[in-house]
């Protein structure tokens, strides 16, 4: 029998990516080092204390059924008590939140829950794929906002027409953002929040990278007055404890988003291994932990090897102060796909072109901070080589 796939999956854009992993991938079988700084994934382990918690409740049968649906109490309760702890935002951890996935499952799930077909969303480009992708899957219909150097890598609300403003009813906002390393400040929340409340958009807030940073710490648009009316703000355990296969997040926010986003979840997946998120209550009530800051302590260092390298070589880039990536713009005006084609085969070093997320990101390169100082200053060394 012939098969064909759904319309849905033949209208996602192809993997731009494909070439240059096929690229990695022989040299790899051909014996040669490869530098990986494509990959958003923390070569850090999860800490001890988190992997001790998780080794008792493994062996407690009560966490061998199935998960509570909204997640269990004590990790919603634990996301609660780090939300007042750590932004000062209060919230009702039975109305408020909800135990996700990981953050990918949340936000893919989102505009089911929120969007009928042909509704616009607001989706920054260059970003993270799920926000178009699940906007698809949904009938929803994106409308990119680039973001823009000049800008602070922050959309423009200005630029976008009136009659979009007034037909969108999703909007999506990553800060630290992926893949620009930007932060927002607390005044952009507010305008955010305040074009929310008269356009009727829902605003869905990204904060996966939110306790990576480096001087100032990141904020939540649940801050601002008003925001816990129309936003909801999705929260990983990923990056923050390098538990990035473990697969546990919650969204916080305002209620009825949080129990819509609910249904459809209770309609496709059965929640987290309840295991897991007894490890993650551990996880949230010790986020200032020592481990934790020495691994960022790491990643500062392998930023200013990264950061000073490349800039001695006359590459000129904002220096990231969250997130473990570097937005680096391309010496020379080098098409992106070229220049990253031409690392992997002439330096053996793995970079992401920021063409790649889309027009808005021609001109950069996407470097990840996940291996060690000392790679990441041959890396430079190798790069130190090309004539470009």
């Amino acid at each position: 029998m012939a098969f064909t796939k759904s319309q849905r999956l033949q209208a996602l854009p192809p993997y731009l990516f494909i070439e240059i992993d096929k690229k990695k991938r022989a040299l790899m079988a051909a014996g040669k080092d490869v530098i990986n700084l494509g990959v958003g994934d923390p070569d850090l382990p999860t800490h001890k204390f988190i992997i001790d918690e998780m080794a008792k409740a493994i062996y407690d049968p009560k966490n061998h059924r199935y998960p509570f649906d909204e997640g269990v109490p004590a990790f919603r309760q634990a996301a609660a008590a780090f939300m007042k702890k750590r932004f000062g935002v209060e919230v009702d951890a039975d109305k408020n939140i909800i135990t996700t996935i990981g953050s990918k499952d949340g936000i893919a799930h989102l505009p089911l829950a929120v969007i009928n077909p042909g509704d616009v969303v607001l989706v920054p480009q260059p970003g993270y794929p799920v926000y178009s992708t699940g906007t698809q899957f949904a009938g929803g219909v994106p409308y990119l906002m680039p973001l823009r150097e000049e800008n602070g890598f922050l959309p423009d609300f200005d630029a976008i027409p009136e009659d979009v403003k007034k037909k969108a009813k999703l909007i999506w906002l990553n800060y630290p953002n992926n893949p620009t390393a930007a932060t927002a400040p607390l005044e952009f929340y507010r305008k955010a929040v305040e074009l929310a409340h008269r356009y009727g958009w829902v605003i869905a807030n990204d904060l996966a990278y939110g306790e990576v940073y480096f001087e100032e710490a990141p904020r939540s648009i649940l801050e601002v007055p008003g925001a816990m009316d129309v936003a909801i703000e999705f929260h990983s355990l990923s990056k923050s404890f390098n538990m990035t296969g473990w697969r546990i997040g919650w969204a916080a926010g305002n209620p009825a988003i949080i129990a819509a986003l609910g249904q459809v979840k209770g309609n496709v997946d059965s929640g987290q291994f309840n295991a897991i998120q007894v490890a993650g209550v551990v996880a949230l009530q010790h986020y200032d932990h020592p481990d934790v800051k020495k691994q960022m302590a790491i990643y500062r260092e392998r930023r200013d090897a990264l950061h000073s390298g490349l800039t001695a070589l006359g590459w000129k880039f904002r220096k990231p102060t969250a997130g473990f990536f570097c937005w680096a713009n391309t010496p020379k005006n080098l098409p992106s796909m070229d220049l990253c084609s031409r690392l992997i085969e002439e330096a053996h070093v793995v970079t992401v072109p920021g063409g790649g997320f889309g027009p808005a990101g021609e001109g950069y390169l996407r470097m990840a901070l996940t291996v060690d100082v000392s790679r990441i200053k041959e890396a430079v060394e190798r790069i130190g080589k090309l004539k470009l």
